[in-house]
């Protein structure tokens, strides 16, 4: 009894065949989404937590934002308002909201390529914050 090539080929392609059907998973394990419908968030398909969340309570959903509403400051940059404006806001961020051009060299105070006027004081736009109340932004 010996073993020729095709008869080689044979056997390995039948082999691989044999390993594919044993890697092919059963359609039974797949559950129907009209079961999904009775599960509670705290629970899955299979139950593995059991009753792990039970005791578990949240209370009532609060929003995910700020506790309290930002202390908008009012704005205006040569002349023009600018809308939803914060106090502690910065300057460079006002400055892009209103679209208006400004130079800045080194982002840090240093160099004074980004000075303007901010309620008549000479600020750097770069580190400077909107300070509540009202706001009046000019450039030169």
């Amino acid at each position: 009894w010996s073993i020729t090539s095709t008869n080689m080929s044979t056997t390995r392609a039948l082999s691989l065949l044999l390993i594919a059907t044993t890697l092919v998973v059963d359609s039974s394990a797949f559950v129907p989404a009209s079961s999904h419908a009775n599960l509670s968030p705290a629970t899955t398909q299979l139950d593995i937590f059991g009753k792990a969340f039970a005791n578990e309570d949240l209370g009532p959903k609060e929003n995910a934002g700020l506790k309290k509403d930002p202390k908008a400051a009012d704005v205006t940059v040569n002349g023009k308002p600018v809308p939803k404006a914060v106090a502690g806001q910065g300057v460079r961020q006002v400055m892009n909201a209103a679209r208006v051009k400004m130079t800045y060299s080194c982002a840090k105070g240093n160099c004074g390529t980004c000075e303007l006027l901010i309620n008549g004081r000479i600020e750097k736009a770069c580190v400077a914050k909107i300070p509540r109340g009202k706001c009046t932004i000019s450039t030169y």
